[in-house]
């Protein structure tokens, strides 16, 4: 397939129950999803071409505070050709952090980690990612070459948005877009927030997780379409990349549906526009290989 037909998934997620349990799905309303989800389940949900095209490299991404689980992802990409990159997790507090960086990539698949992520959403603390520690680490993870995925709620941009004035030379990317309040119908601060974060060259942005922040059984492509709108005027499709948030989103409608939904608001834009939101972004940013 020629790159200029690739399709990458730049957020999906895996997981094993029998061999790592994972908290969050304890939750109400995750019933749906509470089951193990492997790359072949993904294969499986993924049977819609998008923009003429089919899914070609994935990105998986972390969803625990592990580095087990972190180890456990880069050897399912070491065996699964499915997978070009990993989003993994590291103490960002620890003094260690950069032997424990070193220590992932030093192992037969840590070539696959290419970013770090912590689930910033989860932290009280409203100036968590300014802590001198946590600035320490993310600058330990910029020294070895790797990217940092920002999951933040869309009340926590400011803190992306002086993470992004502090590293400059750090390459972030919005996971889920902030997670606007798509649902509660209420923008204008997230684009606000958007705007300014998008300012800062080093920041791309995923278009991903936004079903889950609609209503769940009732979202129609017109409630995405003013985020979409300020995402394509704030970043430029250059900067933008989609993910799917598998099988998270199975919550609200599936891969298909959305494949569908990003389809119908990539409608307008050109042949070299759609290529880098569905696969030029994301392999510049993770750095994947190039479809065969």
């Amino acid at each position: 397939m020629s790159e200029a037909r690739a399709l990458v998934d730049a957020h999906h997620h895996v997981w094993d129950l029998d061999v790592r349990p994972q908290p969050w799905l304890d939750e109400p309303g995750h019933e749906p999803i509470r089951r193990s989800f492997s790359p072949n389940a993904l294969r499986a949900a993924a049977t819609r071409p998008l923009a003429g095209r089919r899914l070609t490299s994935s990105v998986v991404v972390q969803c625990v505070a592990s580095v087990p689980e972190t180890r456990e992802l880069l050897a399912l990409a070491d065996i699964d050709p499915l997978i070009g990159a990993v989003v993994g997790w590291a103490d960002l507090t620890s003094p260690e952090i950069g032997d424990v960086l070193d220590d992932l990539r030093a192992g037969q698949a840590g070539r696959y980690l290419r970013s770090v992520r912590h689930l910033v959403q989860g932290e009280s603390d409203p100036h968590w990612l300014g802590r001198p520690d946590v600035e320490r680490g993310l600058r330990a993870v910029g020294e070895r070459g790797l990217g940092y995925d920002v999951l933040v709620l869309s009340h926590q941009l400011p803190q992306a948005i002086r993470l992004a004035e502090r590293l400059p030379e750090l390459p972030l990317v919005l996971d889920h877009a902030g997670k606007p309040p798509i649902a509660r119908r209420e923008l204008t601060d997230w684009t606000q927030q958007l705007r300014t974060l998008a300012r800062h060259p080093q920041v791309r942005c995923k278009v991903s997780g936004l079903i889950t922040e609609a209503d769940h059984d009732k979202w129609t492509v017109d409630d995405i379409r003013p985020v979409w709108d300020v995402l394509l005027a704030a970043f430029g499709p250059d900067r933008l990349m989609f993910g799917s948030d598998w099988p998270v989103a199975n919550l609200a409608g599936g891969w298909n549906r959305w494949a569908a939904t990003v389809e119908e608001l990539l409608d307008g834009c050109s042949d070299t526009e759609i290529h880098a939101v569905l696969a030029g972004t994301a392999t510049a940013f993770y750095h994947l290989d190039p479809a065969p």
